[in-house]
């Protein structure tokens, strides 16, 4: 007889029998990312879609058939989802359905359009939906607290709850009524009793996040689980954060980020002892899109065959053309990479959203923010995905509150607040690394006003010079008519917040029925409107001139250098340890630089480490290394990337209706004096400067496309012009001329 030592006896055989895993999936705040596709930009994104994780959930099930698949709410809003509200069928179902979810806890956005639209929707789902705190008027539940769902003998109780920060966020609209919201934390303990003795585990589904928001109490996860240590575990939402694993009072927690970036993974493995099924062990993990060399998870093909009318449909939508913009982009282009302009100065874009706050609500003052850094709206035709693309909060509105002098002035300081004070030596703005990492933009722009932030004074102080509109200084006294976004305002007097404890009245919604409505007064649908109806479907910006920041040296010599080797890969602005946020610091030329830095910097640059022998400050190194580069190269002057002025004189590019001759670098011979000559800018920007010389003050920046007056050439490759009336130069090499 053979010995087979790897054989099992028939009691490990039973024992290894008694063991059953359960694969719980789950995935939150999806908000309409359907295909991988931005329908705002319409353009692909691959970073996160319902298609490319049922590719995960489809290999997650061929590795254990026990898998249960959750959301934990905000499945039907934004990236025109709600485009859907009106049609036969919502793809946020079509594809849940297909996938084969379990569950679906409903989110706040999923009441952002009425219960009625709630309900058409959510009947179309096919697994079940639940919201356990959220009960009607009579005392019935709104929908059930809880499933059971069975795998292989194992029975899960699945207890759904929502933020109870809805009312907040609903409030001024008729959303909630017939509804009424109770404590989630209560809530979930008479699930827990409802459900002993009926299942084998309990785990929460709950739209909110690990903390509690705003400093409420019972509207964090923390609190749920530190009052029901009976649930095993709980798939978190709504604060659009990857936690993979954390365990309060013994109680397993994972969120999965925002937009299908991510899917929780928690495994449950239970073993019979007796007549009783004990869970013996629980673990979590996050399963990402995006892999780490890299690569993105494929988007299913079968589901991407379902989705497809609706694609189409979401696209057509996007390209509805609104209007034509003529004279100048909305938005410059970035003067230094990873430090966005839209953020950083007055923009024609944040004047464009003031005046349409300010036409429609018939505000005093008006304050918005723009949640995207890479804004952008370019001469041409204006569509309605350009609109979405800029200001991405679907359903932002403008609500009128009266406030005083004092109310506004302290809103405007904690605005403020999302830049770092500076010190001597600072060139650069930069982000208070907290605020930059917030959930949304704290970066509030205002219009009505005019005023400057001074970063060289302490947090609080900063609003320099607020005047009115019309030179009036504001004063702390006055009683005027804020309009702005309802969610901003409720999180400023909430607890901790700016205006904390502070009541204002009401005045007026955008959303109102008595004014354009829940759809049509969001400021999106009120741009589109302005643009049709009140400019006539042509819009030409003009600078409001409202504000700007102060504090920071943007002349200094050793700026321009700096510009020049942050663009070209050599340096970069500060970032976060993971690199997610940028900008969280200043870049200062009067600190002492260290061997360390200027070696990487000068192997980066492929430059000897010797010539810097005696720098001290890290501006002087910059402007040596950058002068080492570029001798190194031959590439001279390097005007593709200057630096601009805080305020610089931009005219408008001259059009031209002439065919241009062969470029040609320079007119005629060196030195000659060209009469009825003009050069066409080709570089993104260009410096123009007081005289022939790298060295020489840049007096102004021009973009692509400017047509300057020419005077006369140089041997030196320099060209004499004449721009709004005085002589300046500009390096040929960034021009060419036309006849």
């Amino acid at each position: 007889m053979l010995f087979a030592p790897f054989a099992s006896t028939p009691a490990q055989a039973a024992e290894a029998d008694k063991e059953t895993k359960i694969t719980l999936l789950g995935t939150s705040d999806i908000h309409g990312r359907f295909m991988p596709w931005d329908y705002a930009l319409d353009g692909p994104n691959p970073t996160g879609s319902m298609t490319q994780l049922y590719t995960i959930v489809k290999k997650v099930r061929a590795e254990n058939p026990n898998t249960i698949l959750l959301d934990a709410g905000d499945m039907i809003q934004d990236n025109s989802a709600e485009l859907f509200n009106d049609q036969p069928q919502s793809p946020m179902m079509v594809a849940m359905n297909e996938m084969k979810y379990d569950a679906w806890v409903m989110g706040n956005h999923e009441f952002n359009f009425g219960l009625d639209v709630l309900e058409k929707i959510s009947s179309q789902f096919k697994g079940q939906p639940l919201v356990g705190n959220i009960f009607k008027e009579n005392g019935d539940r709104y929908m059930p607290a809880y499933t059971i769902i069975e795998k292989d003998g194992i029975k899960v109780g699945v207890i759904g709850m929502n933020t109870p920060m809805i009312t907040e966020f609903e409030k001024g609209t008729d959303h909630l009524d017939g509804i009424i919201v109770k404590d989630p934390v209560e809530e979930t303990k008479k699930a827990i009793a409802e459900l002993k003795g009926k299942v084998d585990v309990m785990v929460g589904l709950m739209h909110m996040g690990l903390d509690n928001e705003n400093g409420n109490p019972g509207t964090g996860v923390t609190d749920i689980a530190n009052a029901n240590p009976e649930l095993a575990a709980i798939f978190a939402g709504h604060m659009h954060t990857l936690i993979e694993s954390q365990t309060v009072n013994g109680v397993l927690i994972s969120e999965p980020n925002k937009y299908g970036s991510h899917i929780s993974r928690i495994d449950l493995t239970f073993a019979k002892e007796g007549d009783k099924v004990v869970l013996k062990s629980k673990e979590a993990q996050a399963l990402a899109v995006k892999a780490a060399d890299g690569s993105y998870e494929v988007s299913d093909p079968g589901l991407e065959d379902t989705l497809h009318p609706f694609h189409e449909f979401a696209r057509a939508d996007a390209n509805i053309e609104v209007a034509e913009l003529k004279g100048t982009n909305l938005v410059p282009a970035d003067e230094i990479k990873g430090i966005p302009a839209v953020q950083i100065q007055e923009t024609p874009l944040s004047d464009f959203f003031t005046e349409v706050m300010l036409h429609y609500s018939d505000a005093d003052v008006v304050a918005h923010q723009i949640d995207n850094d890479k804004a952008k709206l370019d001469v041409g035709p204006i569509k309605k995905k350009d609109i979405a693309f800029n200001y991405q909060y679907a359903f932002g509105e403008v609500t009128v509150y009266e406030v005083t002098g004092r109310d506004l002035k302290d809103y405007m300081e904690w605005s403020a607040g999302y830049f770092n004070s500076t010190r001597p030596g600072d060139v650069t703005i930069s982000f208070d690394p907290k605020r930059r990492a917030s959930k949304y933009s704290t970066d509030d722009f205002f219009g009505g006003v005019t005023y400057e932030i001074d970063l060289t004074k302490p947090y609080g102080s900063r609003i320099t010079n607020l005047k009115y509109s019309n030179g009036t200084v504001v004063k702390e006294g006055d009683t005027l008519k804020l309009g702005m976004n309802a969610y901003r305002m409720e999180a400023l007097i909430a607890k901790g917040g700016a205006l904390e404890g502070r009541k204002f009245k009401q005045l007026w919604s955008s959303k109102d029925a008595s004014a354009f409505g829940e759809i049509q007064g969001t400021i999106r649908n009120l741009s589109i409107s302005y643009l049709k109806d009140v400019m006539k479907g042509v819009y030409e910006p003009k600078i409001q001139h409202n504000w700007k920041i102060t504090g920071v040296d943007l002349t200094a010599p050793a700026r321009a250098d700096i510009v020049e080797l942050i663009n070209d890969g050599i340096m970069s602005v500060p970032t976060t340890e993971d690199g997610k946020y940028t900008n969280i610091a200043s870049i200062n030329i009067l600190d002492a630089v260290t061997e360390e830095e200027m070696t990487a910097l000068a192997g980066k640059a492929n430059v000897s480490i010797a010539k810097f022998s005696g720098v001290k400050t890290k501006g002087e190194f910059y402007q040596e290394l950058n002068k080492a580069r570029k001798a190194s190269t031959g590439s001279g002057e390097g005007e593709t990337t200057p630096e601009k002025p805080t305020t610089p004189t931009v005219p408008k590019p001259t059009p031209d209706t002439s065919k241009p001759s062969k470029p040609e670098t320079l007119p005629g011979k060196p030195g000659a004096v060209v009469k009825g000559k003009q050069a066409k800018v080709t570089a993104t920007y260009l410096n123009v400067r007081s005289s022939a010389s790298s060295k020489a003050k840049v007096v102004t920046a021009v973009p692509k496309g400017t047509v300057l007056e020419v005077i006369s050439t140089d041997k030196y490759g320099w060209v004499k012009v004449k721009l709004d009336g005085r002589v300046a130069y500009v390096y040929g090499k960034y021009v060419s001329m036309l006849k």
